[in-house]
């Protein structure tokens, strides 16, 4: 049975090439059918604010990489909700729907389940 992998990403979505890389990682982890997560803490819960204008920024949209994450299989995907309430993110506008909300304990929890931690 191949091992699991969590990607821990906390880079912001314009910040450098840190949460495109991250994505990336988690879909072709998902494309090869690897047990993997994605969570989504300190500043990386920025890539879940909705109505994102990355053009302006001339940066790459990542919202299109996010919608894509069901579809290579990453279905387990996780913020922390401290991050969320530090930069106002109000969880029901985030922009997947899938997302399973973590408090402190739990993050620690999803941590150790896995077999393998990247973070970015």
């Amino acid at each position: 049975m191949a091992k699991s992998l969590l990607l821990i990403s906390r880079q912001a979505p314009w910040s450098g090439p840190g949460a495109r890389e991250a994505l990336d990682i988690v879909l072709a982890g998902g494309a090869f059918d690897l047990p993997i997560g994605l969570l989504f803490l300190d500043d990386g819960v920025l890539q879940l604010a909705p109505g994102q204008q990355a053009s302006l920024l001339r940066q790459k949209d990542l919202s299109a990489n996010l919608q894509a994450l069901s579809l290579f299989g990453v279905d387990e995907l996780f913020a922390c909700s401290a991050s969320l309430a530090a930069r106002g993110l109000d969880p029901a506008t985030l922009s997947l729907d899938a997302v399973q909300l973590l408090n402190a304990p739990e993050l620690a929890g999803i941590i150790d389940r896995f077999d393998q931690v990247i973070t970015l």
